[in-house]
């Protein structure tokens, strides 16, 4: 019985790939809606049992059950949180890369992965303008990733500054949850700079530097982001860089979201200053069209990264006999997949002119979503976009009726919209990254609201 595990079952294969086959070939996705938790439990009930249920018993509560108790972030009308769109070519290699088990955490084991990976990250690098030896690793998500490279930050001040010094992160009130999380872990505190219209400016910096110089002077690394999670704002890259060059802080870009706009002509100016990045976060599980779990860090001068995250164990010392890349030397993790292959294979396939345009249909249905707003009457338009978030109120109405509207319209299946907070207000916001949803899906949510 343990051989058989092991051992290639011709039904067991057909079984599963004509699933996924039939997943593959849905246009669109189904929505699916949230669980009832005593009948997943039901369902789940006995299952797991000392001689095994079979693969069919297995598939069948997964795919009756469980998938359809599961949102498809891959919907062209899941518009909220931040979506997901995988591009087919992308999912299929990550079937590929599970198959082949790859242990991705050094050019030992996996060099040919650990090269194909390394190639993508230089083509983020260089759409950042970071320069040649910029590099780094994928990771799980932007909090993993926020996590890391603040700690080479922290890590880096540490040897400039005196033994036991107080240590702060400069951020913005806008700044990701991560930010604040991550600050909690590695042990500093956060000097936050209060903002004007929701952006990190230079001048903001510089205020707040002012209001309180014994923070500023304790503080070692400034966060900036280009495209907010709540609203798509990207911050003063370009001011922001200079203050962190005038007090010798480690300057980190959160582009967790809105990093890949740097593709997109349209607002690439907005992007100025990221250049000067030490370290710099994209998730392509987001707008890059990636399977989940997928996020790129890159280090301006890596070298740092790698003396503050390298193992140091005897059995690991065959994986740094050679000066070759080793991803697990750039974050908190050892064991890692190689997580950036669906998007390498994909890139490959696809070419970057494809992404350059899946990006601009974004923002550009977010343009038009901003006018057919601001033209319906009730609606009010809160801000224009600057990515492919969009922010709107709907006159007369509370907390409740945009979370019982938002219930209505998952259970229709006719769109995932969740309300946010802006402005101390509860509002309605639509984020949009999937490049087939289109204006008319944007016309028929906005229908149930006036119903």
């Amino acid at each position: 019985m343990t051989s058989r595990m092991h051992e290639h079952d011709p039904q067991l294969t057909s079984l599963v790939f004509d699933y996924l086959q039939r997943r593959l070939a849905m246009d669109p996705v189904p929505l699916d809606r949230p669980g009832d938790a005593a009948e997943i439990q039901a369902a789940l009930s006995g299952l797991i049992t000392p001689g095994g249920r079979g693969a069919p018993a297995a598939l069948s509560v997964y795919s009756e059950t469980i998938a359809k108790s599961v949102l498809s972030a891959d919907h062209p009308k899941f518009w909220a949180f931040i979506p997901a769109a995988p591009t087919k070519a992308s999912l299929l290699f990550d079937m590929v890369v599970s198959c082949a088990s790859i242990q991705g955490i050094s050019w030992l084991e996996a060099a040919g992965a650990v090269a194909a990976e390394n190639q993508v990250l230089r083509w983020i690098a260089d759409s950042a303008g970071l320069p040649e030896g910029a590099g780094g690793t994928f990771v799980s998500g932007g909090s993993a990733a926020n996590l890391s490279a603040l700690v080479v930050a922290r890590d880096t001040a540490r040897r400039k500054r005196a033994p036991g010094a107080k240590l702060r992160i400069a951020v913005s009130d806008q700044a990701h949850s991560s930010i604040r999380n991550t600050a909690n872990i590695i042990g500093v505190e956060l000097f936050v700079v209060p903002t004007q219209d929701h952006v990190l400016t230079a001048a903001a910096l510089r205020l707040a530097i002012d209001a309180d110089p014994t923070g500023a002077a304790e503080a070692f690394a400034v966060v900036g982001t280009c495209g907010t999670t709540n609203a798509g704002i990207i911050d003063d890259l370009s001011g922001i860089a200079e203050v962190a060059r005038e007090r010798d802080w480690w300057f980190h870009v959160d582009g967790a979201y809105g990093g890949a706009g740097l593709l997109a002509p349209s607002v690439r100016g907005l992007y100025a200053g990221i250049e000067h990045a030490d370290s710099f976060i994209v998730d392509p599980h987001k707008w890059l069209f990636a399977p989940f779990d997928c996020a790129a860090l890159i280090y301006r001068q890596p070298a740092l990264a790698r003396a503050v995250h390298t193992q140091d164990a005897s059995y690991l010392d065959a994986i740094h006999d050679s000066e070759e890349w080793n991803p697990t030397d750039y974050a908190y993790h050892l064991t890692r997949r190689a997580r950036g292959l669906p998007l390498w294979f994909s890139l490959v396939v696809h070419g970057t002119d494809a992404y350059t345009e899946a990006v601009e249909s974004s923002l550009t249905l977010a343009r038009e979503t901003a006018k057919l707003i601001a033209a319906t009457p009730g609606l009010k338009l809160l801000r224009q976009p600057t990515l492919s978030v969009v922010l709107w109120q709907r006159d007369g109405w509370s907390a409740v009726d945009y979370n019982e509207w938002s219930h209505r319209i998952l259970a229709d299946q006719v769109a995932f919209v969740t309300p946010t907070q802006w402005a101390g207000q509860t509002v309605g916001r639509f984020a949009f990254l999937h490049p087939k949803t289109t204006i008319a899906d944007v016309r028929e949510v906005l229908a149930t609201l006036q119903s």
